[in-house]
């Protein structure tokens, strides 16, 4: 990487930094076959998807776990 790039990005903010490094990571989603799954991959996030589903009701929300926290 040109010692200019890395320049610029040292001198942005830290929350500017993680934003670019979003606008990165989407970039290279965007090329889909860069994350093609194995059978094996797509097997194990059915099943943990299913039983997410079948447990649906006994899940609570990041506001409810963060408030229990924060209550202790």
């Amino acid at each position: 990487m040109e010692a200019n790039i890395k320049s610029q990005i040292k001198s942005l903010s830290v929350s500017e930094r993680i934003l670019l490094a979003e606008e990165i990571w989407d970039s290279i989603a965007e090329e889909n076959s860069a994350f093609e799954l194995t059978p094996s991959q797509k097997e194990e996030l059915d099943k943990r998807l299913a039983l997410v589903q079948k447990n649906a009701n006994t899940t609570r929300s990041w506001e409810e776990i963060k408030a229990d926290f924060i209550s202790r």
